[in-house]
C-alpha cells in the first residue's frame, strides 16, 4: 500500500470511531431534567423533606446539578443517569419528610392521650375523695 493509501484508511477508521463514539450517545435527557427538577422543588417547597431528609435533598440538587453540567457538554448518557438519580433521591427525600413527619404527628397523639389519661385519673381521684353530702334536715 501506498502511503497516501495508508493515509486515507486511518482517517476513514478514525472517522468511523469518532461517528460510532457520537451515535452511543442517545437523545437529550429533556423529560429526566424536566421530572428531577419538578421532584426536587415539590420536596422544597414542603419543609419535610429539608427537616427530615436534608442530606438525601442536597443529593438530588447536586446530581441535577451535575446531570445540567453533562447535558450543557452533550454527555446524554451521563446527563441522564444523574437526572435519573437525582429524581429517585428527590422522591425518597420526600418520603422520608413524610415518614419524619407522621411519627411527629404520632407522637403528638400519644402526649395527648397520656395528657387525657392523666386528667381522667385525676378526675375520677378527685370525685372518689369527695366528702360526703350533708345530712338531709328532717322536715317539720
Amino acid at each position: 500500500m501506498s502511503m497516501l493509501t495508508r493515509t486515507f484508511v486511518a482517517i476513514a477508521i478514525a472517522g468511523s470511531a469518532l461517528a460510532a463514539g457520537c451515535a452511543s450517545e442517545g437523545p437529550r435527557p429533556i423529560e429526566q431534567l424536566t421530572r428531577a427538577r419538578t421532584l426536587i422543588d415539590a420536596a422544597d417547597r414542603g419543609g419535610s423533606a429539608q427537616r427530615y431528609a436534608g442530606a438525601d435533598l442536597q443529593r438530588a440538587h447536586d446530581e441535577l446539578a451535575n446531570a445540567n453540567s453533562a447535558d450543557s457538554a452533550g454527555k446524554f448518557n451521563e446527563a441522564r443517569a444523574f437526572a435519573e438519580s437525582s429524581a429517585a433521591d428527590a422522591n425518597l427525600a420526600a418520603a422520608r419528610g413524610a415518614a419524619g413527619e407522621a411519627q411527629h404527628a404520632a407522637h403528638e397523639v400519644a402526649q395527648s392521650n397520656s395528657s387525657l389519661a392523666t386528667e381522667a385519673d385525676r378526675a375520677a381521684d378527685a370525685s372518689s375523695v369527695m366528702p360526703a353530702p350533708p345530712p338531709a334536715q328532717p322536715q317539720q
